[in-house]
């Protein structure tokens, strides 16, 4: 398959915009007082997923301060508030659900003005979603190995999820779908303690299991997200799903933190069908979509440019368009990134906006021209690219042979593929 015409610069000036780099980061501290003002109706209906909330923020900021900054400015590990609200990792732990041994996306506190001022904090429901969030969350905190952190418990949770298909529930009551095997897969490799299949390189496999007992079956795992893969080259939530982006990039990160890449191109069409399905996303605007006659949406420079960074393929898209779209989504008087241009900013799509900037090379280009250093994002595990290699985390990407591998993908194993045109 010949591929669509690649951009002519990776890193290509995104044109007259300005970038908003000190709204950005106070858009992102001042955050958690808006959102917890009695009055906020954005706090009241975001209140159960605030776990994510509370990452997306954190690894937004990451990408534009360094560790350093980000913990004094967002009390990630001792807090700079008022006694009301504690460090963010002690209230990370505040959700942790012992009953299942997950993390739940919020804890309810204690009742206020009366004898029950004291009571512990009720975590809400363990759930894999907030479970990923929590462990990103204490990754960014120099916290994975904090005693409190019961890893035996979490793991036995996240392998009572899978089902003998090979497929993940969200949680106990058994909604599938493939974004639920990217956190079971993400979180056995923050934890240490992920198995790879018998096919992975031995060199990687005899590091991930130690000899224990597998916590899960990767084989079922992986065999089951390639069963989720159309005609299209796109994967669906589960099998016969409609493809989508989201979904796509689901897929795409699980088989790459399990080794398992080489299934694509063992499939009709190869990963080149894939890579075209994923550039025919990107509108006239200059940004992309999710699914075929969609608008464009900011936070699917993330899905998208996620899963064609793992591919070797970010070229097959228009890299100078896209980033004016996600600059013209900016807000330029109280920062943060909308999902379009002139709609109100959220976190969720300002950190998948500054995820799409990294991704493209335009946000280290215009660092050098403000005389900013910004940290890297890393395509499969959504952290700082200095914070997977510190912890070790190691999956697997693409490339042709003779192309140059993107220097943030150089810690991972390189799967190669067909000789260059």
């Amino acid at each position: 398959m010949t591929p669509p015409p690649k951009s002519d610069d990776a890193a290509a000036d995104v044109g007259p915009s300005s970038f908003h780099d000190a709204l950005h980061a106070s858009y992102i501290t001042s955050l958690g007082d808006k959102l917890d003002a009695p009055t906020s109706y954005e706090g009241a209906v975001t209140e159960h997923l605030r776990m994510s909330g509370v990452y997306w923020s954190l690894a937004g900021l990451s990408l534009l301060r360094d560790a350093d900054e980000v913990d004094a400015s967002m009390g990630l590990t001792s807090s700079p508030y008022s006694s009301h609200r504690p460090a963010i990792v002690d209230w990370v732990f505040a959700c942790y659900d012992a009953q299942t041994g997950g993390f739940g996306g919020n804890c309810s506190g204690s009742t206020v003005g009366g004898e029950n001022d004291s009571a512990p904090p009720c975590p809400h429901d363990g759930h894999l979603l907030y479970t990923l969030s929590a462990l990103q969350i204490l990754a960014m905190a120099d916290a994975l190995d904090d005693e409190r952190l019961d890893k035996d418990s979490v793991v036995r949770f996240v392998a009572g999820l899978q089902n003998d298909d090979g497929s993940f529930a969200g949680d106990e009551w058994g909604e599938v779908d493939t974004r639920f095997s990217y956190c079971a897969l993400s979180c056995l490799a923050l934890l240490d303690r992920l198995p790879l299949p018998e096919w992975a390189d031995e060199t990687v496999r005899s590091k991930s299991n130690d000899g224990d007992e597998p916590a899960i079956d990767i084989n079922k795992a992986v065999r089951y997200i390639i069963s989720c893969r159309n005609f299209d080259g796109g994967f669906g939530c589960v099998p016969g799903a409609e493809s989508h982006a989201g979904q796509v990039f689901c897929c795409i990160g699980a088989l790459s933190i399990a080794h398992s890449l080489h299934f694509l191109n063992e499939m009709e069409g190869g990963s080149d069908l894939l890579a075209w399905w994923l550039a025919e996303r990107q509108c006239d605007s200059g940004g992309l979509n999710g699914r075929p006659e969609k608008q464009a949406d900011v936070c699917y420079s993330w899905w998208i440019l996620s899963a064609l960074s793992i591919m070797g393929r970010v070229g097959w898209i228009d890299t100078s368009k896209l980033g004016q779209f996600i600059l013209n989504c900016q807000d330029e008087d109280d920062g943060g990134i909308a999902d379009r241009p002139q709609d109100m900013p959220d976190v969720y799509h300002t950190f998948f906006g500054l995820c799409g900037l990294s991704l493209i090379g335009h946000l280290e280009k215009i660092g050098a021209r403000e005389g900013r250093s910004y940290r890297e994002v890393d395509p499969v595990f959504a952290l700082p690219t200095d914070l997977v290699q510190r912890l070790g985390l190691r999956a697997q990407v693409m490339s042709d042979v003779g192309c140059e591998v993107e220097e943030r993908l150089k810690t991972h194993s390189i799967l190669y593929g067909a000789e260059p045109p």
